[in-house]
């Protein structure tokens, strides 16, 4: 349990830092701190559950093409992954947005990639130390 809450956190926190970075992702502009938090949780939640149901669909389904392209093909899955999170969240009513597919989201997947990595690593619960 400590681990999945440590990689929702991680992922909510690897989104923020992306919406910092990229000018098209937008979290809720305006909104108190407190409530600012609980849409990162509740943000790095829904792309926690997405990322393990319907990324290894996807993953399986585009195989032809990670392997034509050596991998790269890759990011297109994580900023297909990001926008359809943007979907899902604006659907519950969560202040987050990927404005445009092609720029924000795959550099907002670069750069979630790179910093939930990095917070990972630092994963109490994980016994890879």
């Amino acid at each position: 349990m400590g681990s999945f809450l440590f990689r929702v956190l991680a992922n909510g926190v690897a989104l923020w830092v992306a919406s910092l970075i990229v000018p098209g992702i937008i979290f809720g502009e305006g909104a108190e701190p407190l409530n600012t938090v609980i849409t990162i949780a509740a943000v790095g939640l829904v792309f926690g559950l997405l990322n393990a149901v319907l990324r290894p669909i996807l993953f399986v389904l585009s195989l032809p093409v990670l392997i034509l392209t050596l991998g790269l093909f890759a990011f297109v899955l994580n900023a297909i992954m990001l926008s359809i999170t943007s979907w899902a969240a604006s659907g519950l009513g969560l202040a987050f947005e990927v404005e445009h597919f092609f720029w924000d989201a795959i550099l907002g997947a670069l750069i979630v990639s790179i910093v939930s990595t990095m917070l990972n690593l630092f994963n109490p619960a994980d016994g890879r130390r």
